[in-house]
């Protein structure tokens, strides 16, 4: 009785599945990548790529409340009823309030706070908690997903 080696099929000089220059030009690329990140920090940079600064020129506070259907509850700071969206409705607003949860669970913080909407000089929408420190340029999102929180500030 005879073994065969289960290598014995295989054909001498048959490619591998990844080409090796291919492998080659990922290497290349990692280790381009790396350079410029260490040389960015160690000459400390500045960073370029943060939306533009403008004085506030509209500025709102509220909570919200947020399930992870979609809805949202939104309130003033006294507890006043701004609006209550459906889970159609309150889609990015929901995903917003989950993110800035989620954010104050990280860090021991109420859950329950207001945050800050405040629309700048030149236009763009901003969101900031002040119990985390997280915020967020909603323009960076999309012109629909940004209205949606327009229509809070009014």
């Amino acid at each position: 009785m005879q073994y065969q080696s289960a290598h014995e099929n295989h054909r001498k000089g048959t490619p591998e599945k990844i080409p090796v220059g291919l492998m080659r030009a990922v290497g290349f690329l990692i280790v381009c990548s790396v350079t410029i990140v260490v040389s960015a920090t160690v000459s400390n940079r500045p960073v370029t790529s943060t939306p533009p600064v403008s004085p506030v020129v509209a500025q709102t506070e509220f909570a919200m409340d947020a399930e992870m259907s979609g809805a949202v509850r939104i309130t003033a700071p006294d507890g006043t009823l701004i609006v209550d969206l459906s889970p159609e409705e309150g889609g990015f607003i929901a995903g917003v309030a989950r993110t800035i949860e989620f954010n104050r669970r990280k860090a021991n913080k109420p859950l329950g706070g207001p945050v800050v909407l405040t629309r700048g000089e030149n236009g763009r929408l901003a969101i900031h908690d002040p119990e985390t420190g997280w915020s967020a340029d909603l323009m960076g999102f999309g012109k629909d997903n940004a209205q949606a929180f327009a229509r809070l500030l009014r």
